[in-house]
Formats: C-alpha cells, structure tokens, sequence
C-alpha cells in the first residue's frame, strides 16, 4: 500500500477476451472490440481474443485453458447471459470458479438499472476467480460492456485505484 502522497505505479495485466455469440463473427462482433479497445486503451495487454458459439463445453474447454495459463490474469466474457435458452454463459463458468466476486453481479445491476430500469433483472452478469485468474461474465450488448467497463472494470483492473481494486490481490490469489 503507498503512504499518503506517495504515487502508485500502473502495472498492466495480461487480458483475453472471448465473445460468445451463435451470430456475431470478427466483423460484426462490436462488444468484443470495445473490451479489446478499452483494454489496450488503458494499458493493459490483449493475450487472445476469440468468438465462440453458444456452446457450454466449447466455452469451458476455451475458458479452462487461459485460467491453466499462468500468463492470463483475467478473462472478459461478453454474451450469453441472458434468460433464453442459449444463454449459458454462467453455467459454463460457474463450475470452473473457485470463488464468486457477488458484488460485480450487485454493482452491474445497480448501474443498470438507471438507464434500463428493471430491465436488468434479466441480466446474470458474474465474476470469479478460477486459478488466480479473474473471470467477468457481461452481457453481449456494446453498450453493456461499456457500462461494465466504464462502472467497473475500468478501476478496478487499475493498479492505482484506491481503496483497493483486483490488481492488488493478483500475488496474493497465488500463495499455496
């Protein structure tokens, strides 16, 4: 922790980002290139970005080899967090998580909710963490993902954000 008036340092992070759409492909995938854009924007490095069906195994299989790689330190997953029933986005990711972040959930919702109103019931965006690895789940939509990025992401995949942001625990996650 830096001491009153002392500066804190960025450290960027290692981000993949997988887009999880039956439609969208490297063309027409709009949120998965804001979170790659936000990311590098902000300093941070692109590992991979994929785009993958809405397929519960293809999505573990993915997800379970970056949390194996030691060099990602988060993923952002965008779609398949709806209510229809190719929406498997969480029941994908559920059983790989070690621990659920329950307040990322909490705060999408509540920022939501300003703009889209109860609307966003709808929406089971999630985190967790998997292996010291960081894992958002966010909704397909561009604008969601901004919200998510702008509301949360942003400050909190940021080194100098204080109190306290995710960056921070990313050597502790690791201690045996």
């Amino acid at each position: 922790m830096a001491g009153a008036g002392e500066t804190l340092e960025f450290i960027p992070i290692n981000i993949a980002v997988l887009t999880v759409s039956d439609t969208r492909n490297a063309d027409t995938d709009t949120s998965g290139h804001l979170l790659v854009e936000q990311l590098g924007a902000a300093g941070h490095r692109l590992v991979e970005k994929v785009i993958l069906p809405d397929n519960i195994y293809q999505i573990r299989a993915l997800v379970s080899r970056w949390i194996a790689d030691a060099a990602v330190q988060a993923v952002i997953v965008t779609g398949g967090t709806g209510l229809t029933d190719r929406d498997r986005t969480p029941e994908a990711i559920t059983p790989l998580l070690d621990k659920i972040i329950d307040g990322f959930g909490e705060v999408f919702r509540a920022v939501s909710h300003r703009e889209i109103g109860s609307s966003t019931v709808q929406s089971r965006v999630m985190a967790g963490i998997a292996n010291a690895t960081f894992i958002f789940c966010v909704p397909g939509s561009t604008h969601a993902c901004q919200v998510a990025w702008d509301a949360i992401l942003k400050d909190q995949l940021d080194s100098r954000h204080k109190p306290c942001n995710f960056v921070q625990l990313l050597p502790r996650l690791r201690r045996e």
